[in-house]
C-alpha cells in the first residue's frame, strides 16, 4: 500500500527536526567543552596580580631584645591611661604628658638621637637624620591615645584594664595592642638599633599622633609640619593589618599588608515636625515616623558590592594558591564573579571589603515619653569604598529618602577614601619583604575597612602601608576596642623585631 505524502512529509519533517536537533546538542556539547577548557586552561594558568618580586631585596637582620624589658615598658605604657573621650573635657592633659617622659626616659640612646617636636593633640614628631639628604624619608606610625572600657566591663577583664599585667605570656590592657604596642615595638626597635651603633642613611621619622581615635588633629598637624618642611617620604607604614594565621583563603598564615583604606562620613538625617502632646498624635505619625521611614530607605539601598579594588586583591593574590574551586572562581571572574561577591559578601567582614557601608548609630527623638518632638534626628555612618565617595553618598540618600521631609546633612566633613598605594614599588618590597620575613608567611594587600592616622599623611608620602606584625586567629580582632585586650610576649616581639629591621632594610 503506497505511503500517503501527508505521512512522507511528516517523516521527513521528523527526521529533519531530528537532525536539527543533533545539531543543537552537537554544538552545545562543543560550547561546553570549549568553555570548560577555557576555564581549565586560565585556572592552571592563574598568576597572582602584577606584584613587585621581593625576591632581590635584603632584609636586615634580627637584632638583640631584651623581651622581658620591652615587656615591662610596655605595662608602663599600659598603666598611663591616655584615654580619648566623646567629651574632650573629659581628657586628662597629664596623663600624655607622663607617657612623654616615660619614652624619654626609657629611650635615652634613640632619643639622644632625635630631634622632637610636639604638635597640636600632643602629637610628637622625631625626626633621626640620615648621612645621605637625597634619599626621601620614611615614616613610622603609632598613635598614643586609647579608647575607654566601656562602664560596667571592667569586671569582665582577667586582669584590670589599666593595669599592664603580665600574665599568662602576655601584658594585659587597654591599648596593649591598639596602639601602644606598635609605639613601644618602634621604640625598641630604634634603641637597639642606636644601642648597636646603627646610623641610617635616609632618614627615619616617627609620628605618633595624640587623638586618633577621636579626630586625628594631631596627625593633620603631623602632615602639615612635614610639608611645610617640604618632606615627601618614600613610605609611611601605621598600624591597620596583621598576619591572620587562619585565613580563610588558604587556612594558613597570611600577612595582610593594607594599601588603602575606606573614608568615613557621619550623615544627619533630620525629620522637623510640629511636637505637641502625644494624646493627639497627627496623621502621619509625626517626626519619628517619618524619620523611621527615611532611614529604613537609605538602609535599604545598599551600595552593591563589586569584586575589585584592594578588597577583592587579596583573595586574587592567593587564589594561585588556594584550592581549587577557589582558584577556579578567582581566575574566572568573567563567569564567577557573582558567585565570588556572593561568598565573600556572606560574612559582614568580607561585605564591607567589596562596597560602602551604610550603618545607623544614633537616633535622637523626644525627650520625654508623651511629647511628640520637634524634630527626629538620625545619625547614619558610612565607611566609604575606594571609587566612592562623600558626593556619591549623598546623592545616594537623597535619591533613597525621596519626596519624604527629612533634611540631610554630614554631622561634620566627611574623611574621603584614600588613594590605593603601588605593590611595585620600593616601599612595597621593603615592607613585603620584611613582614614576610618576620612572619614567615606570603604577604598580600588589601584595604582597611576602619580609619587611621596615615590617611592624613598621604599628601606628603609616596605611598601609605597599614600593618602590624602581630599574630591573630579571627576571632582575636574582637578584643581590639574590646575587653580583655592583650599583647603576647610572642607578638611583642615581632613587633619590635619589623620595626628594627624595616629600618635597617629601608634605611641601612
Amino acid at each position: 500500500m503506497p505511503v500517503a505524502p501527508a505521512k512522507v512529509v511528516a517523516v521527513v519533517r521528523g527526521e529533519t527536526a531530528m537532525r536539527a536537533f543533533g545539531r543543537i546538542l552537537a554544538a552545545l556539547v562543543l560550547v561546553g567543552v570549549g568553555l570548560a577548557a577555557v576555564v581549565l586552561v586560565r585556572t592552571f594558568s592563574m598568576k597572582a596580580p602584577p606584584a613587585a618580586d621581593v625576591s632581590g631585596v635584603v632584609v636586615g637582620p634580627p637584632v638583640a631584645v631584651d623581651l622581658a624589658q620591652a615587656a615591662q615598658h610596655l605595662s608602663l605604657a599600659v598603666q598611663i591611661p591616655t584615654v580619648r573621650h566623646q567629651d574632650p573635657a573629659e581628657d586628662v592633659d597629664g596623663e600624655w604628658t607622663r607617657l612623654h617622659g616615660l619614652l624619654d626616659t626609657v629611650y635615652p640612646t634613640a632619643s639622644g638621637k632625635m630631634s622632637k617636636v610636639e604638635l597640636a593633640s600632643r602629637t610628637l614628631v622625631y625626626t633621626w637624620p640620615g648621612s645621605d639628604p637625597a634619599l626621601a624619608p620614611v615614616v613610622l606610625m603609632a598613635h598614643q591615645d586609647v579608647v575607654p572600657v566601656s562602664e560596667g566591663t571592667e569586671g569582665s577583664w582577667k586582669h584590670p584594664p589599666f593595669s599592664g599585667q603580665i600574665a599568662d605570656g602576655a601584658v594585659w590592657g587597654r591599648g596593649s595592642v591598639d596602639d601602644k604596642g606598635s609605639l613601644i615595638g618602634i621604640f625598641e626597635g630604634l634603641e637597639a638599633l642606636a644601642k648597636a651603633g646603627f646610623a641610617p642613611k635616609r632618614t627615619i621619622i616617627v609620628v605618633s599622633g595624640g587623638d586618633e581615635e577621636v579626630v586625628g588633629h594631631g596627625a593633620r598637624a603631623a602632615a602639615d609640619y612635614l610639608k611645610a618642611k617640604g618632606i615627601k617620604a618614600e613610605f609611611v607604614v601605621d598600624e591597620g593589618q596583621a598576619v591572620i594565621t587562619d585565613n580563610p583563603i588558604t587556612g594558613g598564615k597570611l600577612a595582610i599588608v593594607g594599601v588603602a583604606e575606606k573614608g568615613y562620613g557621619t550623615l544627619r538625617v533630620t525629620a522637623p515636625a510640629a511636637g505637641g502632646h502625644s494624646s493627639a498624635p497627627p496623621a502621619d505619625g509625626g517626626g519619628v515616623v517619618t524619620l523611621a521611614k527615611a532611614v529604613t530607605a537609605i538602609a535599604g539601598s545598599p551600595f552593591p558590592m563589586r569584586f575589585q579594588g584592594p578588597g577583592a586583591d587579596t583573595l586574587k593574590t592567593l587564589a594561585p594558591h588556594a584550592p581549587f574551586v577557589i582558584r577556579m572562581a578567582a581566575a574566572n571572574e568573567w563567569l564567577f564573579g557573582k558567585l565570588l561577591v556572593s561568598q565573600m559578601g556572606k560574612s559582614a567582614a568580607g561585605a564591607a571589603l567589596l562596597h560602602t557601608t551604610i550603618a545607623p548609630t544614633m537616633l535622637k527623638g523626644s525627650p520625654k515619653e508623651n511629647v511628640l518632638p520637634q524634630d527626629a534626628t538620625a545619625w547614619i555612618n558610612y565607611r566609604i569604598a575606594p571609587g566612592d565617595s562623600s558626593a556619591t553618598v549623598m546623592a545616594r540618600a537623597k535619591a533613597a529618602v525621596g519626596t519624604l521631609p527629612v533634611t540631610l546633612s554630614w554631622d561634620r566633613a566627611p574623611n574621603e577614601p584614600s588613594p590605593v598605594s603601588s605593590t611595585t614599588s620600593w616601599g612595597w618590597k621593603a615592607i613585603a619583604a620584611t613582614a614576610g620575613a618576620v612572619a614567615e608567611a606570603p604577604v598580600a594587600p588589601s584595604l582597611v575597612t576602619a580609619g587611621t592616622d596615615s590617611r592624613f599623611l598621604t599628601p606628603v608620602a609616596k605611598d601609605v602601608y597599614r600593618f602590624q606584625p602581630v599574630e591573630f586567629e579571627l576571632k582575636d580582632v574582637e578584643m581590639i576596642h574590646g575587653t580583655n585586650e592583650h599583647m603576647t610576649l610572642t607578638n611583642l616581639a615581632k613587633m619590635v623585631q619589623f620595626y628594627a629591621r624595616l629600618v635597617e632594610t629601608a634605611a641601612g
